[in-house]
């Protein structure tokens, strides 16, 4: 479904991502890890369309999509999740699911999918035409994981989904997580819970200072693998 190939990102100076290469199949769980700043929300960013200056090569089943815009690669089926949620503040939670379906022109389907979701986490229901501000903060991450989910992707970004959430919430977001491959939904999982993470996900890449250093299936890989990689120790793939 998704291929990634030679892919490098700047920020002025800065690269913050190196040759990285990676691929996403229908139906997966992939998950990329590594330490603080080894690159993997540029990573994610970059797939959906938010790095114009980015090189390599992008593909969605087959297609290239480097250089489009998050529109355009919305409109083709890839939506992100961002870090920190980055709701609408000051917009209804209603407002905010509607956005997420700016992409679609399917009116009936949008008002399915918003009940749909609004089954999915009943506490959105309680405030739906309320400001999403007012929300606490694994509410608003269910709800920038229900805002994705309206545009009816077919590749999930996730990035750090758990982060910040109490561990009963924790639990929440991961069985999403769980069912949204049972039902087909195919994820790219950028997750500081490592341990969490490799539960769900059927392999794993894993980043340091903007390389890809070590590639596994699940169950492959140990504690002292991850150790080695967080704190600096020698690569392996």
């Amino acid at each position: 479904m998704l291929e990634v190939e030679g892919l490098d990102v700047h920020y002025g100076r800065v690269q913050a991502v190196r040759a990285l290469s990676l691929e996403v199949r229908p139906g997966e769980i992939v998950t990329l890890l590594g330490p603080n700043g080894a690159g993997k929300t540029t990573t994610l960013t970059a797939i959906a369309g938010q790095h114009r200056k980015a090189s390599g090569r992008i593909e969605l089943d087959g297609r290239p999509i480097l250089g489009l815009g998050p529109q355009p690669i919305a409109s083709r089926g890839i939506s992100l999740v961002p870090e920190g949620r980055r709701i609408f503040a000051t917009l209804t939670v209603r407002e905010n699911l509607l956005i997420g379906a700016s992409s679609r022109k399917d009116r009936g389907g949008v008002n399915a999918d918003i009940e749909r979701e609004l089954e999915r986490f009943p506490v959105l229901r309680t405030y739906l035409d309320s400001e999403a501000g007012k929300l606490s903060g694994g509410e608003q991450q269910q709800l920038a994981i229900s805002r994705a989910l309206v545009g009816r992707p077919r590749l999930l970004l996730l990035d750090e989904p758990s982060l910040g959430l109490a561990p009963v919430l924790v639990d929440l977001v991961f069985d999403t997580i769980e069912r949204l491959r049972a039902d087909g939904l195919t994820i790219l999982l950028v997750e500081q819970n490592a341990s969490r993470a490799l539960e769900v996900a059927d392999r794993c890449y894993v980043m340091r200072s903007g390389e890809l250093v070590l590639t596994a299936a699940r169950g492959e890989v140990r504690a002292e693998d991850l150790a080695e990689v967080y704190l600096g120790g020698r690569d392996r793939s």
